[in-house]
């Protein structure tokens, strides 16, 4: 049986971080050298295997031999095809997906059961998963989301959301889908599954929709979940979205769409979630690549479950028209205790951002950014105070969010035009920041491009580009050398 890995097992807290990068890389000019080539290396890898619908993963091996077994990862196994599937790409395999859930939901006190989707294009509408589960895709096997939109159902709005994100009432459902499930499994040799979201895209931008678009994969009010060693590809919307759900572990998985065109594509969105690891994933996309949420204005404050104990570590992301990794803007449950390690950003309009308004309410602290490389961003760090989006009239416009603890250790890169630009507002402050060890090459060399407003912070030691003034500078000991006297300057410039 596939075993879910929980977050008791180690406190990420305690990792000692600086093992990932081999002890030879003494100097920058060689850590961007190597970040170079292997990000140049993955640019070549994907856009060879982008062809096919299978997709790669950079970090996984993978066999070049067709028909790998099947590996039995529970009591009972099922091909799709014993409940009449057909993967013909055309025939519509709803019923046969269906009826094999059905069947495994039965065996739960005999530790549940594997349903095997063999090589092949499988066309379906929206389904659901069970509880004690192994969704297994071979290598080959494509699970095809049906484009007409009659047969994808509709659900309550979310009650952290207040209404559907897009349109007031119900939202279209995910493709795959589950609520108050514990241990499901969504793995495999690298099998697609593939929400053909164009139709989705076009319809979208012309206004012809009256719902929410649907994510392509759905899990809701549950617990002990592995995804790992797929691709999904081309999401109607979010692609990957977690919801109020415990202990998940998301690892080896590439997540592609558009970069341009693909709208709200975002890769994977934690969303008030808690325990939750996301590891060597590669993911490129029309959106976020990753975006952790917890809820939006009045209806996420009285939801109340914030995002939490999160790792998200080594990982190669690309996000032209958001950022590789934000947090918000929907974040008014609270986000707390994220860790971001090892993660390259590559030509990309930002790399990480917090983003978040006045009305959100709830809170974003303790949270460290570590080892994260730059490759061609045109913003690097982004936090932003002023998003503002709001579901309804119904927001408290005095419901300020808390910004503090945040920590960004070990940042390099080339080709960024702006290194920084933290927006905090008298309203708003952004409090207690740290930076050290950050060095990053830049495109534009004019000043302020380390750009503040409304923040409180320190940097240790030397960095590059020189620091805002708004920030206390200590030595590599941490002894105090200046103590900032203009925390509330502002030098944002959004014309760089």
């Amino acid at each position: 049986m596939v075993e879910t890995l929980g977050l008791a097992r180690f406190n990420h807290h305690r990792l000692d971080f600086r093992r990932w990068m081999p002890a030879f890389v003494s100097s920058h000019k060689t850590l961007l050298s190597v970040v170079w080539i292997a990000a140049f290396a993955s640019v070549f890898l994907w856009q060879r295997s982008s062809v096919g619908a299978g997709g790669f993963s950079i970090f996984r091996w993978q066999s070049s031999e067709a028909g790998r077994p099947v590996p039995r990862l529970r009591p009972a196994a099922f091909n799709l095809t014993d409940f009449g599937g057909v993967g013909d790409g055309v025939t519509v395999n709803t019923e046969a997906f269906e009826r094999a859930v059905s069947a495994i939901s039965k065996l739960g006190k005999r530790g549940g059961g594997q349903l095997n989707v063999p090589p092949g294009q499988w066309l379906t509408a929206p389904f659901n998963l069970t509880s004690h589960m192994t969704l297994f895709l071979a290598e080959g096997a494509v699970i095809l989301g049906i484009e007409d939109q009659k047969y994808w159902p509709l659900m309550p709005p979310l009650p952290s959301y207040g209404y559907g994100r897009e349109h007031p009432g119900p939202r279209y459902g995910s493709l795959i889908h589950g609520q108050n499930l514990r241990d499901i499994v969504i793995t495999g040799h690298n099998g697609t599954i593939n929400g053909q979201g164009q139709s989705w895209w076009k319809k979208y931008r012309q206004k012809l929709l009256n719902h929410t678009r649907g994510p392509l994969v759905q899990i809701m009010w549950s617990s002990d979940i592995v995804i790992s060693n797929i691709t999904l590809r081309d999401s109607p919307f979010w692609t990957l979205h977690p919801y109020d759900c415990k202990n998940v572990t998301i690892k080896n998985v590439t997540i592609l769409a558009p970069i341009f065109e693909a709208p709200n594509t975002d890769g994977i969105d934690p969303d008030s979630c808690e325990d939750m690891v996301i590891e060597d994933c590669y993911i490129s996309v029309g959106d976020d690549a990753i975006a952790i949420k917890s809820g939006w204005d009045q209806y996420g404050i009285a939801y109340g479950r914030p995002s939490t104990n999160i790792l998200i570590r080594n990982l190669v992301v690309r996000s032209m028209v958001s950022a590789g990794v934000s947090i918000g803007s929907e974040m008014s449950g609270g986000v707390s205790k994220v860790t971001v390690e090892n993660l390259l950003v590559w030509d990309s309009r930002r790399a990480v951002r917090i983003k978040t308004a006045p009305g959100r309410g709830g809170y974003v602290r303790d949270i460290t950014y570590r080892n994260i490389t730059f490759e061609n961003v045109r913003v690097g760090i982004v936090i932003k105070t002023d998003y503002n989006e709001h579901p309804d009239e119904g927001y408290d416009p005095k419901a300020f969010p808390i910004l503090q603890h945040i920590s960004f250790i070990g940042v390099h890169g080339q080709g960024v035009r702006v290194p920084v630009r933290i927006h905090g507002s008298e309203e708003i402050p952004v409090r207690n920041v740290t930076f050290r060890d950050m060095s990053v090459g830049l495109t534009y060399k004019k000043k302020h491009i380390f750009q503040c407003a409304f923040v409180q912070g320190r940097v240790i030691g030397t960095i590059f580009p020189a620091p805002c003034e708004n920030l206390d500078l200590y030595d590599e000991q941490e002894k105090l050398v200046k103590h900032s006297a203009s925390q509330n300057i502002t030098d944002i410039d959004y014309d760089i």
